[in-house]
């Protein structure tokens, strides 16, 4: 379809079947498509052959900092998303220009990676082109425009939903859609770790790309087990959101690395590389020894580590027989753990700014015994996440965003898609 047909189709709701399933509205969808595709032809001209892709941002549902240590998580896509108006065109470049920042441009017959572009999104560009043809896939040249609203600094990544929809890009371009959303989460995975820079797992790619409440075992990382589980929070009478503090990641590098360095002590003592290969009765028995070589601390991230472990399989299991109250009192739980064994609510080199711990408090006095809430990501600054029962949401929007901040409160839909082309019915 050219600007003017895909508008129409748009505007008369061909679409909105799509819209519903991925944003649960059809308005305000309608209004960034539209929007989207003008800013596209204002950029590159009209194009017979206009399209539309998706890929969303994820919530990390269970399993916090478990992945490093090869164990298993359980994320969710979500409505928030980075979309893409795109066109194939003739030559051997890939020109996408992202609202609000620069357009990048590589060229599809030099994809090596550049010192230059790291940490730039040119570098997320050029690994997937990389990936798809280094592995016997086709590429082409394209010019996409996005727009995203995910939060950035939220922990709902909005690195990887970009990796997953530049993935999704060139598979439905060139590649008739055939590549499936395991292989798109490692290409943009290896796109982020060796040509961005950024040493990342693989949690955030797979779960922008598979969609829906997404089990992942990570004991082989080269392999994960994945796992799909279909369930809508709404059915339950609750409303999933995430609460932004506020706070800055800037300066948190060093207390993010020591997890992993103290988990790494405690794995190596016990005799293997990674948590989840060592024997948990050798742990509890050497406690004595392991905590006067590395320290309490480090000794209770580990015990953080083994039960979030089994806590992840438990949660996975609560969600597949549909028992939201015994998964909720898991989330509970699991926040419980982060805070006194992980530790990573806020970081000691600035203990006057505990954002996360006080709206854990402020929700925890709000929902009695009802609902949940937990840290949300890597922690020690950035967002909570919490269920509040539908009735008292409103009531918690206001309360909370007293104390952090007009919008703070961020309502979240879990979309049953990954990454995506959308298309008319």
């Amino acid at each position: 379809m050219d600007s003017k047909e895909l508008k129409s189709a748009i505007s008369d709701g061909r679409f909105d079947e799509e819209f519903l399933k991925l944003y649960g509205e059809t308005a305000k969808p309608r209004e960034r498509y539209l929007a989207a595709v003008d800013e596209f032809c204002a950029l590159y001209g009209d194009s017979e052959d206009l399209r539309l892709f998706s890929a969303p941002g994820r919530t990390e549902i269970g399993g916090n900092h478990t992945d490093h240590q090869h164990g298993s998580v359980l994320a969710a896509s979500v409505d928030l998303d980075v979309i893409a108006v795109v066109a194939k065109c003739d030559g051997h470049k890939v020109r996408i220009k992202s609202a609000g920042y620069p357009e990048d441009t590589v060229d599809i017959d030099s994809l090596s990676a550049r010192d230059n572009e790291r940490g730039r999104a040119a570098a997320l560009i050029r690994g997937v082109l990389y990936a798809f043809r280094n592995d016997g896939h086709e590429i082409g040249a394209f010019n996409a425009y996005t727009t995203s609203n995910v939060l950035k600094g939220s922990g709902l990544s909005s690195s990887a939903a970009f990796e997953v929809l530049v993935s999704n890009i060139v598979n439905g371009l060139f590649n008739k859609g055939k590549v499936g959303a395991v292989r798109i989460a490692k290409y943009s995975q290896y796109a982020e770790r060796e040509f961005f820079g950024k040493p990342c797992g693989l949690l955030d790619q797979m779960a922008s790309s598979v969609g829906g409440f997404t089990y992942a075992d990570f004991h082989d990382p080269q392999n994960p087990q994945i796992e799909q589980v279909n369930l809508d929070v709404r059915e339950f009478g609750y409303t999933l959101c995430v609460i932004d503090t506020g706070g800055n990641h800037a300066n948190l590098t060093g207390d993010y690395a020591a997890i992993t360095e103290e988990c790494r002590n405690i794995s190596h003592a016990l005799g293997v590389d990674f948590l989840r290969d060592a024997n948990e009765d050798e742990f509890y028995n050497r406690i004595d020894e392991l905590r006067k070589s590395f320290g309490d601390r480090a000794v209770l991230r580990a015990f953080h580590f083994f039960n979030e472990q089994k806590r992840v399989e438990l949660q996975r299991a609560a969600l597949k027989d549909h028992d939201f109250e015994k998964f909720l009192y898991y989330v509970n739980e699991s926040g419980e753990s982060s805070y006194k064994y992980l530790q990573n609510l806020y970081s000691n080199s600035v203990v006057s700014e505990q954002g996360l711990c006080l709206a854990i408090a402020l929700t925890k006095q709000f929902l009695g015994n009802t609902g949940a809430c937990r840290v949300h990501g890597g922690g020690f600054a950035g967002t909570i996440q919490c269920y509040i029962p539908d009735e008292k949401f409103s009531d918690y929007k206001q309360m909370i965003e007293k104390a952090f901040g007009k919008g703070t409160c961020v309502p979240l839909l879990v979309r049953p898609v990954g990454g995506y082309e959308i298309k008319t019915f």
